[in-house]
């Protein structure tokens, strides 16, 4: 008779080590108590007293932690909580033991509201990017900047709401039934690019041509051009910058030469007209551009492949705004892991 060996759990964690656990990687590398004073100010009221009694706060670093694996593994508010029950790696990574409690989905969700409200998420990224400043992990010798969809559920509205909504305006009947208000997002907005129809958001990155790391970044409704966020994702760092032809206009890098003296070069595609197309030179030229651009499609297809897609369930800019910061953070923290697991660039 066949005789089952079961290991524990101490063996199934040694075994999942052997194989590079992704997220002990992240771990190893990233220390998360440099987030928890941000985390407390923001979360904890100031008026807060534990001795008054009630159920004690989960750790905002926990809480934190809960939110990037869903980021990571596209996972739900509503099943989080089994998936951490279920999986060793979830419950080492959030260092949790099989009998301890772990907060459903009401409690994230409360915590994820608190993060939106008080643009937390943001805050996050921009001292993640400090420290890797400080470190010269970032140095701005070259940035590339560029956008994806971020694409969201599509809504059941009759034509009339959407003009409505595209002026700017709440249709009467959501006004006088909240709970459907509350389902509705004012802010989504169509585009259309290439013959593809988009529904959602877009994403508008700043990203280190070195490092591939997100430096800054901006949110917007998917119908906000490209070239209108060039000037807020820049940074007056930057030294070297790299865009496509959606990117061009006179007007344009007037404002940029402006607004950022240290950036010596713009580096830009040509774009070819109707009875005027690119020189050989400017194809040259454009070649060797987007030989650089290139690296950015890496940050992208990581959110699209290993992070189950670029798209989004929430309701409202400020709460799309605050997710895709901490998506942009949570791609960070693994690139970053990465880079330094490689030992390419120094430790934080």
């Amino acid at each position: 008779m066949y005789k089952h060996n079961y290991l524990t759990k101490n063996q199934i964690l040694k075994r999942f080590s052997e194989m590079g656990d992704p997220l002990e990687k992240v771990t190893k590398h990233i220390n998360f108590e440099i987030f928890r004073p941000t985390l407390e100010k923001t979360i904890i009221p100031q008026n807060h007293n534990p001795k008054k009694g009630g159920r004690p706060r989960y750790d905002p670093i926990l809480m934190f932690k809960i939110l990037l694996l869903q980021d990571w593994y596209n996972i739900s508010d509503h099943t989080i909580q089994y998936q951490i029950n279920d999986r060793h790696s979830f419950q080492r990574f959030l260092n949790l033991q099989t009998n301890d409690k772990v907060p459903d989905e009401n409690t994230i969700w409360d915590f994820k509201e608190a993060l939106a409200k008080n643009d937390t998420d943001k805050q996050l990224f921009e001292q993640f990017t400090q420290q890797l400043e400080n470190r010269g992990i970032i140095k701005h010798e070259g940035s590339i900047v560029d956008a994806s969809f971020v694409d969201a559920p599509r809504q059941r509205n009759t034509r009339e709401e959407n003009q409505q909504i595209k002026n700017g305006q709440i249709p009467q009947e959501w006004k006088n039934k909240p709970h459907k208000l509350a389902q509705k997002d004012t802010d989504v907005r169509w585009t259309k690019k290439n013959n593809e129809t988009h529904y959602g958001y877009k994403d508008h990155i700043n990203v280190d041509e070195k490092t591939k790391l997100i430096t800054k970044f901006a949110v917007t409704s998917a119908s906000v051009h490209d070239s209108q966020k060039l000037v807020d994702v820049l940074s007056v760092k930057d030294k070297k910058g790299y865009v496509d032809s959606a990117y061009v206009g006179e007007e344009l890098h007037a404002q940029v030469a402006l607004l950022y003296p240290e950036l010596v070069l713009l580096l830009c595609c040509a774009k070819a007209f109707r009875n005027k197309p690119l020189t050989d030179a400017q194809r040259a030229a454009n070649r060797l551009i987007s030989s650089v651009r290139v690296r950015v499609e890496y940050v992208f297809g990581f959110m699209s492949v290993s992070m189950g897609g670029m798209v989004i369930c929430c309701v409202g800019l400020v709460r799309v705004g605050a997710q895709i910061a901490r998506r942009n953070l949570a791609y960070n923290f693994k690139r970053y892991a990465y880079l330094a697991g490689a030992r390419l660039i120094p430790v934080i």
